[in-house]
């Protein structure tokens, strides 16, 4: 098991150098969700890769573990993440200092992008200066958690 601390913010627009990164499609659905856990299954880049993960707790610091599946594996799961998914690009960056994962999310979530940075310890997250292409933070606003937005969707205000 190991400890991920991140931070993540909006994008208010997307970065001209945007288009320059590494990206791959990521559809995710939830099979289950408890207060302070989640299952999710990941499919990216259509079937190139999938992946099983464990989340626990929420906020800076969780516990995450995930395990490959074959693509037979998840398509048989896929159909219990029913009306608890999300569809994103996911562009990858190093810039200012961080390594970011930036989400440009798709169907009912069109519109939202997120900018996500992770590090090795909370220290170090809390030096982070956001650079100024960066939107308010949502790393404690559970209402930009995935498994939230595969749910309720885009939140409100």
């Amino acid at each position: 098991m190991g400890a991920e601390i991140e931070r993540s913010f909006l994008l208010t627009e997307h970065p001209a150098w945007l288009a320059d990164c590494e990206s791959r499609l990521i559809e995710q659905g939830y099979l289950a969700l408890e207060d302070e856990a989640e299952v999710r299954v990941r499919i990216v880049d259509e079937g190139k890769e999938a992946l099983l993960t464990v989340k626990s707790g929420r906020g800076l610091s969780r516990e995450e573990v995930t395990v490959e599946l074959d693509p037979e594996q998840a398509e048989a799961l896929w159909p219990l993440t029913e009306g608890r998914r999300v569809r994103k690009r996911r562009h990858l960056a190093e810039r200012d200092g961080a390594r970011w994962e930036i989400d440009i999310y798709g169907g009912g979530l069109e519109g939202l992008a997120t900018a996500e940075a992770e590090f090795s310890s909370e220290e170090e997250a809390a030096t982070l200066e956001p650079p100024d292409w960066l939107g308010r933070e949502l790393t404690d606003d559970r209402r930009f958690d995935n498994r939230s937005l595969a749910t309720d969707g885009l939140p409100g205000g």
